[in-house]
């Protein structure tokens, strides 16, 4: 890169073929060698990259800079804030270019580097989100191929209301779950978040070209028509003694027991509702904190699978305690769905 504004200067700049071992750790030190007309003035100047281009090594050689500046000094230097965000536009514009003309070469970028930037879009309350939105890259449930928010956007079906997504372990068990089978049936794509940051990166964002993100998981997919709402309304209302018992089953386990809009062929699924998801609570409190959070757990039944149907004869039979084993191998079957532990798995 050569610049011969103001500043001007010379910069050599290139992203390694694969991340180094010590990366993601806190060892790792980001930076660039700083020159002033060919004399080394700093090994490894941190200000010339921001944390999401960390991944950037090289050099930058100015004339507009001292030699005689001392560290403390570099930190408030107009010259040196401008090479930077120059810079930071020659990075953005160069990885955008490599996405447009060279998308294998991309993909490699991404699988070693693309963690970083999608960190860039969560830290700093999502200051530099619309920077880095059109870098971004996520598994689709489309032959679990690589896609941007823009390919997922294009493609997206006249009518279909949000960018659909799932976050767990892999995407081959995010294909499975049951939360996706009614929105794959409608032929909607799905996004697959296997990264722990993932889904607090795609909360940030909110949405993409107006179109907000939603998970599976969520209340409200959009996609049920009034009558379909009023039919489930009128079987919550009828089997309200039924589904009170299970919940009071679960002793607090679940904020509560309801029919689903959702599930298909599956009897049984675990949400949440709230701010806080499943996956949420998992990554939280993987982390090395004594606050632990918990999300707001609620069982969905559906009203269409055989087992609903024992379910409600063993209700009119007025056998609790068997409707109470019922719940809790429910509760459990759900949890191991989820991929989240069983609290006795003896039991």
């Amino acid at each position: 890169v050569k610049n011969e504004g103001v500043p001007s200067y010379n910069a050599l700049l290139y992203i390694p073929g694969r991340a180094p071992f010590d990366y993601y750790t806190k060892e790792y030190e980001k930076g660039l060698q700083l020159y002033s007309n060919g004399v080394l003035i700093m090994e490894k100047c941190a200000d010339l990259l921001p944390d999401y281009f960390s991944f950037v090594k090289g050099l930058v050689d100015s004339e507009d800079l001292s030699l005689n500046i001392s560290r403390e000094m570099l930190q408030h230097d107009r010259q040196l804030r401008a090479i930077a965000k120059s810079l930071e536009k020659t990075i953005t514009s160069e990885l955008k270019k490599m996405l447009r003309t060279e998308r294998e070469k991309y993909e490699e970028f991404w699988k070693a580097f693309g963690l970083q930037i999608k960190f860039g879009v969560y830290s700093d309350y999502g200051m530099n989100k619309d920077k880095l939105q059109d870098l971004l890259l996520f598994t689709s449930s489309d032959d679990k191929k690589l896609v941007t928010l823009d390919e997922y956007v294009t493609a997206m079906p006249e009518g279909q209301p949000y960018i659909y997504y799932a976050a767990g372990d892999s995407a081959d068990r995010l294909a499975r779950l049951p939360q996706t089978e009614l929105i794959l049936d409608k032929g909607y794509q799905i996004l697959y978040l296997t990264d722990n940051v993932d889904e607090f990166a795609v909360k940030t964002l909110r949405a993409y070209k107006e179109k907000e993100f939603r998970s599976v998981s969520a209340d409200d997919l959009g996609i049920d028509t009034p009558e379909k709402k009023e039919e489930i309304k009128a079987k919550e209302e009828e089997n309200a003694d039924l589904l009170k018992s299970l919940a009071d089953a679960l002793d607090g386990k679940v904020s509560k027991v309801i029919i689903s809009q959702r599930l298909k062929s599956h009897p049984v699924c675990l949400t949440s509702e709230g701010e806080i998801s499943l996956e949420m609570e998992k990554v939280l409190n993987a982390m090395p904190t004594d606050q632990k959070v918990s999300a707001q757990r609620v069982l969905e039944l559906n009203p269409d699978h055989e087992l609903f149907g024992k379910l409600q004869a063993v209700s009119a039979a007025g056998d609790s305690d068997k409707l109470g084993k019922y719940a809790k191998l429910l509760y459990s079957q759900a949890l191991l769905i989820e991929g989240l532990p069983v609290e006795d798995p003896v039991e």
